[in-house]
Protein backbone atom coordinates (compact mmCIF):
# COMPACT_ATOMS: atom_id res chain seq x y z
CA UNK A 1 0.00 0.00 0.00
CA UNK A 2 2.47 2.19 0.90
CA UNK A 3 4.22 2.59 -2.46
CA UNK A 4 0.86 3.07 -4.17
CA UNK A 5 0.46 6.09 -2.04
CA UNK A 6 3.45 7.26 -2.39
CA UNK A 7 2.76 7.21 -6.65
CA UNK A 8 -0.75 9.26 -5.43
CA UNK A 9 0.78 11.73 -3.32
CA UNK A 10 3.17 12.28 -6.40
CA UNK A 11 0.73 13.11 -9.09
CA UNK A 12 -1.55 14.83 -6.64
CA UNK A 13 1.78 17.16 -5.92
CA UNK A 14 2.51 17.50 -9.49
CA UNK A 15 -1.13 19.03 -9.92
CA UNK A 16 -2.82 15.67 -11.84
CA UNK A 17 -5.58 14.06 -10.93
CA UNK A 18 -5.94 10.48 -9.55
CA UNK A 19 -8.95 7.21 -9.28
CA UNK A 20 -9.18 6.29 -5.87
CA UNK A 21 -11.22 4.55 -3.38
CA UNK A 22 -13.09 6.23 -0.47
CA UNK A 23 -15.06 5.43 2.44
CA UNK A 24 -18.56 5.41 0.05
CA UNK A 25 -17.66 4.90 -3.97
CA UNK A 26 -14.72 5.26 -5.98
CA UNK A 27 -13.71 8.76 -7.09
CA UNK A 28 -11.87 11.29 -8.97
CA UNK A 29 -9.54 13.11 -7.28
CA UNK A 30 -6.85 16.13 -6.84
CA UNK A 31 -4.97 18.51 -4.44
CA UNK A 32 -8.01 20.71 -2.90
CA UNK A 33 -5.97 23.69 -3.11
CA UNK A 34 -4.80 23.72 -6.38
CA UNK A 35 -7.13 25.48 -8.56
CA UNK A 36 -5.70 24.53 -12.41
CA UNK A 37 -6.25 20.44 -10.63
CA UNK A 38 -9.69 21.16 -9.97
CA UNK A 39 -10.70 22.70 -13.19
CA UNK A 40 -9.03 19.72 -15.11
CA UNK A 41 -11.84 17.19 -12.76
CA UNK A 42 -14.74 19.45 -14.10
CA UNK A 43 -13.62 19.21 -17.15
CA UNK A 44 -12.76 14.98 -17.04
CA UNK A 45 -16.61 14.70 -15.78
CA UNK A 46 -18.40 17.36 -18.06
CA UNK A 47 -19.74 19.33 -15.24
CA UNK A 48 -20.23 22.99 -14.82
CA UNK A 49 -17.87 24.63 -12.40
CA UNK A 50 -20.86 26.34 -10.58
CA UNK A 51 -21.85 22.55 -9.50
CA UNK A 52 -19.71 22.07 -6.52
CA UNK A 53 -17.47 19.28 -5.42
CA UNK A 54 -16.78 17.74 -2.21
CA UNK A 55 -13.37 17.54 0.05
CA UNK A 56 -11.80 14.95 2.11
CA UNK A 57 -9.57 15.46 5.31
CA UNK A 58 -8.24 12.50 7.46
CA UNK A 59 -8.88 13.81 10.54
CA UNK A 60 -11.63 16.43 12.08
CA UNK A 61 -8.76 18.60 13.54
CA UNK A 62 -8.11 19.64 10.50
CA UNK A 63 -11.21 21.55 9.54
CA UNK A 64 -10.02 24.87 11.05
CA UNK A 65 -7.50 24.83 8.36
CA UNK A 66 -10.16 25.13 5.32
CA UNK A 67 -13.22 26.71 7.36
CA UNK A 68 -13.30 30.32 9.42
CA UNK A 69 -15.22 28.73 12.08
CA UNK A 70 -16.86 25.25 12.65
CA UNK A 71 -20.58 25.29 14.48
CA UNK A 72 -20.57 23.83 17.97
CA UNK A 73 -22.90 21.53 16.43
CA UNK A 74 -20.97 20.17 13.99
CA UNK A 75 -18.41 18.62 16.18
CA UNK A 76 -21.56 16.95 17.51
CA UNK A 77 -22.42 15.49 14.62
CA UNK A 78 -18.86 14.40 13.63
CA UNK A 79 -19.25 12.48 16.87
CA UNK A 80 -22.44 10.40 16.20
CA UNK A 81 -22.55 9.69 13.02
CA UNK A 82 -22.30 6.40 11.76
CA UNK A 83 -22.34 6.03 8.47
CA UNK A 84 -20.00 8.58 6.01
CA UNK A 85 -21.76 12.13 6.26
CA UNK A 86 -20.31 15.70 4.31
CA UNK A 87 -21.18 18.62 6.06
CA UNK A 88 -21.45 21.97 4.35
CA UNK A 89 -19.79 24.37 6.00
CA UNK A 90 -19.99 28.57 5.81
CA UNK A 91 -17.23 30.63 4.83
CA UNK A 92 -14.78 27.98 3.50
CA UNK A 93 -10.77 28.85 3.15
CA UNK A 94 -7.12 28.06 2.18
CA UNK A 95 -9.06 26.13 -0.96
CA UNK A 96 -9.24 26.62 -4.91
CA UNK A 97 -11.37 29.14 -5.49
CA UNK A 98 -13.45 27.03 -8.18
CA UNK A 99 -14.15 24.90 -5.09
CA UNK A 100 -15.60 26.88 -3.16
CA UNK A 101 -19.51 27.57 -3.79
CA UNK A 102 -21.06 30.75 -4.94
CA UNK A 103 -22.33 31.38 -1.15
CA UNK A 104 -18.61 30.71 0.07
CA UNK A 105 -19.74 27.56 1.84
CA UNK A 106 -17.85 23.55 0.74
CA UNK A 107 -18.44 20.52 1.33
CA UNK A 108 -15.65 18.68 3.73
CA UNK A 109 -15.86 14.73 4.69
CA UNK A 110 -13.80 13.45 7.27
CA UNK A 111 -12.69 10.11 5.13
CA UNK A 112 -13.00 6.77 7.13
CA UNK A 113 -11.51 4.31 4.50
CA UNK A 114 -7.85 3.32 5.83
CA UNK A 115 -6.37 3.52 2.51
CA UNK A 116 -7.86 7.11 1.41
CA UNK A 117 -6.97 8.68 4.91
CA UNK A 118 -3.70 7.19 4.92
CA UNK A 119 -3.33 8.99 1.41
CA UNK A 120 -4.32 12.01 2.61
CA UNK A 121 -2.41 12.16 5.63
CA UNK A 122 0.69 11.71 3.84
CA UNK A 123 -0.02 14.33 1.10
CA UNK A 124 -0.91 16.49 3.92
CA UNK A 125 -3.57 18.48 2.03
CA UNK A 126 -7.24 17.70 1.43
CA UNK A 127 -8.49 16.52 -2.17
CA UNK A 128 -10.98 16.52 -3.70
CA UNK A 129 -13.40 13.68 -4.36
CA UNK A 130 -16.59 13.52 -6.99
CA UNK A 131 -18.09 10.39 -8.62
CA UNK A 132 -15.59 8.68 -10.78
CA UNK A 133 -19.08 8.90 -13.76
CA UNK A 134 -19.26 12.19 -16.49
CA UNK A 135 -22.15 14.39 -14.55
CA UNK A 136 -25.28 13.29 -14.81
CA UNK A 137 -24.63 9.83 -15.46
CA UNK A 138 -24.89 6.87 -12.65
CA UNK A 139 -22.33 6.65 -10.55
CA UNK A 140 -20.26 3.28 -10.81
CA UNK A 141 -20.91 0.43 -7.89
CA UNK A 142 -17.16 -0.39 -8.10
CA UNK A 143 -14.06 0.04 -9.63
CA UNK A 144 -15.15 -2.16 -12.76
CA UNK A 145 -17.94 -0.41 -13.26
CA UNK A 146 -15.98 3.11 -14.45
CA UNK A 147 -15.94 3.72 -17.51
CA UNK A 148 -12.98 3.73 -20.01
CA UNK A 149 -13.22 6.89 -20.78
CA UNK A 150 -13.04 8.40 -17.01
CA UNK A 151 -10.12 5.77 -16.66
CA UNK A 152 -8.08 7.23 -19.45
CA UNK A 153 -8.48 10.90 -18.58
CA UNK A 154 -6.90 10.67 -15.01
CA UNK A 155 -3.33 10.77 -14.25
CA UNK A 156 -2.77 7.73 -11.78
CA UNK A 157 -5.00 5.08 -11.10
CA UNK A 158 -5.00 3.37 -7.85
CA UNK A 159 -5.10 -0.51 -8.17
CA UNK A 160 -8.74 -2.31 -7.54
CA UNK A 161 -7.05 -4.18 -5.34
CA UNK A 162 -7.50 -1.73 -3.17
CA UNK A 163 -11.27 -1.87 -3.53
CA UNK A 164 -12.55 -1.86 -0.30
CA UNK A 165 -15.46 0.81 -0.47
CA UNK A 166 -17.57 0.66 2.38
CA UNK A 167 -20.35 0.89 -0.20
CA UNK A 168 -21.85 1.74 -3.01
CA UNK A 169 -23.49 5.12 -2.40
CA UNK A 170 -22.58 8.41 -2.10
CA UNK A 171 -22.28 9.72 1.74
CA UNK A 172 -25.38 11.49 3.18
CA UNK A 173 -24.72 15.71 3.13
CA UNK A 174 -25.90 18.53 5.54
CA UNK A 175 -25.56 22.05 5.25
CA UNK A 176 -25.01 24.11 8.36
CA UNK A 177 -25.70 27.40 8.93
CA UNK A 178 -23.28 29.94 10.60
CA UNK A 179 -25.27 29.96 14.23
CA UNK A 180 -25.74 26.26 14.04
CA UNK A 181 -29.13 25.60 11.54
CA UNK A 182 -28.68 21.93 9.98
CA UNK A 183 -30.69 21.57 6.43
CA UNK A 184 -30.50 17.89 5.28
CA UNK A 185 -29.40 17.69 1.81
CA UNK A 186 -29.23 14.15 1.03
CA UNK A 187 -29.70 11.32 3.75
Amino acid sequence: MDEQIKLAVKVLREGGTILYPTDTIWGIGCDATNEVAVAKIYQIKQRVDSKSMLTLIDNPNRLLQYVNQVPEIAWEILDVADKPLTIIYPNAKNLASNLIASDGSVGIRVVNHDFCRRLISVFSKPIVSTSANISGEPSPKSFYFISEGIKSAVDYIVPPEYDTVGGSTPSGIIKLGVSGEVKVIRE
